[in-house]
């Protein structure tokens, strides 16, 4: 896509703060199109509880349509105590699934970033925190033990459950090439987390993932078991630059390591399928009983943003004014609640998504 093209973009506000980011971050795009001279042609549609209010299913069929025709979808958190008691194919979550298996999205983007301003909120010590990171996990997000054979049943030990762990070679292929494809963006090194001493679909994800590694001859390939990896993560961070593993144990490593960066408020990720279209949330959740009281944290639904500027729109430098633009704001001391400023740094979502603007017009192209 030529930058002299129009950007379509899909926005889905969803509920609680979604709402809320969502506009901070439309805001911050509109600063971006009027500085670099692109146009972002926005068309809303609604998912999650606030349709299931207006028809009664979580994800209808126009919203499909509005995010199938568009380059790329910006989406906030769904759901709240409000849908808790609805059946389980009604309830809010089912929008995410459905948007996923519909825009044919298998690839889990989540970079995990630490700026350099928020190191005092990381519960690592000094020593580790001041080697700084930045990792990206590549998470396969439509397969494995998740979408694999469950039930229950009686033993001769009562009931028991399962759910079984199923990767195929063409799945395992598909994600392993994200994560080549991303670490050659970056620093070139990619880690692949399996448990492949225990487990059969881990000793599969291994082989394949060494067969895509000859089509990636420059990127520096580590294979390490998920139990270490958790370890390793908390021991020096600094050491990984791109993981890629399977939904479950993205799932769980995604998470750890976002506890590191001090704030979720802070983190944006992105579902990609086989083009350059992607579907980019905040991965905190709706926080209803913040909703509508301006203070929210927008900067993890404007970091999305940026994702999609540079990885369906192919605007990097574009992304990394946004980025600089948060960078510079949270390093002069201003916050919104969640990250506990001092009181006179202290901004309500409005003000924030306004400094982040302003700064993004004051810096330079």
């Amino acid at each position: 896509m030529s930058k002299s093209e129009v950007y379509k973009i899909g926005i889905v506000k969803g509920d609680g703060i979604g709402p809320e980011v969502v506009g901070a971050a439309m805001e911050v795009l509109d600063v971006i199109g009027e500085k670099y001279n692109h146009r972002f042609i926005y068309r809303e549609a609604l998912a999650g509880g606030a349709a299931y209010d207006k028809f009664g299913e979580p994800l209808p069929q126009e919203t499909i349509d509005i995010c199938k025709n568009s380059h790329g979808v910006l989406l906030g958190a769904v759901g709240g105590h409000k849908w808790d008691d609805l059946a389980r194919d009604k309830r809010p979550e089912r929008a995410i699934l459905g948007l996923r298996k519909e825009l044919k999205l298998f690839a889990n983007l989540r970079p995990g970033t630490l700026f350099k301003s928020m190191a005092d909120f990381s519960p690592l010590k000094t020593e580790i925190i001041q080697k700084g990171f930045d990792i990206l996990v590549v998470r396969e997000l439509t397969g494995g033990i998740y979408f694999g054979e469950s039930g229950i049943k009686i033993t001769e030990s009562g009931t028991s459950a399962y759910d079984i762990e199923m990767y195929s070679q063409a799945e395992v292929e598909r994600i392993a090439k994200i994560g080549f494809e991303m670490a050659m963006k970056r620093k070139k090194r990619l880690t692949s987390v399996d448990k492949s001493n225990v487990l059969e679909s881990s000793r599969l994800w291994r082989k394949v993932v060494n067969k895509v590694s000859k089509d990636f001859p420059e990127v520096e390939l580590k294979h390490m078991y998920i139990d270490n990896a958790s370890m390793q993560v908390i021991r020096d961070p600094s050491q990984f630059d791109v993981v890629v593993t399977t939904n479950l144990f993205g799932d769980i490593l995604s998470d750890e390591i976002s506890m590191l960066t001090g704030s979720i408020g802070l983190l944006p990720s992105a579902s990609m399928g086989s083009s350059a279209f992607g579907l980019y949330e905040p991965i905190h959740g709706s926080a209803p009983d913040i909703g509508g009281k301006g203070i929210a944290n927008p900067i993890a639904a404007i970091l999305s943003a940026a994702m999609m500027l540079r990885l369906s729109f192919n605007l990097d430098g574009e992304a990394k004014a946004v980025e600089s633009a948060v960078d510079d704001v949270l390093s002069m001391g201003y916050k919104t609640a969640d990250l506990r400023p001092e009181r006179d740094r202290l901004r309500t979502t409005a003000e924030m998504t306004d400094l982040i603007k302003n700064r993004i017009h004051s810096n330079g192209i």
